[in-house]
């Protein structure tokens, strides 16, 4: 799982690096026809990951509930990100994934729960979960680029 894990820190690097000189403001955008912004698609990438890896294996998440119910799947933006929370999203982009890494090591997702993606993807063990997750990042990856290039014109 090494290298999953390796993909998906460097896709979160270059993201953060694609979106460091993006506003507050534009960070916050909705641009017309859709229905989320790029600072909810880096929250969104944080809150699956715990659902995929932690949740589905019948453990704690490391977020607050409050956290996941802001951006699991199915929601959208309900109100405007301060420049604190923007940076507290960065920050645990890493720091999820470092936790990730070593509970994977200290083999604590044993009670692992199989469930199938909106994608049709089996997922039988968090060896499944941590190898789905590129995929799912690079999708937020490439729509907050493709969001990027909508609240800088």
């Amino acid at each position: 799982m090494t290298k999953q894990i390796e993909i998906i820190r460097k896709t979160r690097t270059f993201l953060l690096e694609n979106l460091k000189d993006l506003t507050t403001e534009q960070l916050n955008k909705i641009p017309e026809g859709f229905n989320n912004n790029i600072i909810w698609n880096l929250g969104h990438m944080i809150a699956a990951q715990q659902g995929v890896c932690y949740i589905r294996a019948g453990l704690k998440s490391h977020m607050t509930e409050d956290f996941i119910n802001t951006f699991k799947s199915g929601t959208k933006p309900e109100r405007v990100f301060s420049e604190a929370e923007i940076e507290n999203i960065k920050s645990l982009l890493f720091s999820t994934i470092d936790q990730v890494e070593d509970d994977y090591k200290n083999h604590i997702f044993g009670g692992y729960t199989a469930w199938t993606t909106r994608y049709s993807v089996e997922m039988n063990s968090i060896d499944d979960a941590i190898t789905f997750l590129p995929f799912h990042e690079g999708l937020h990856a490439g729509c907050s680029t493709a969001l990027k290039k909508l609240v800088t014109n």
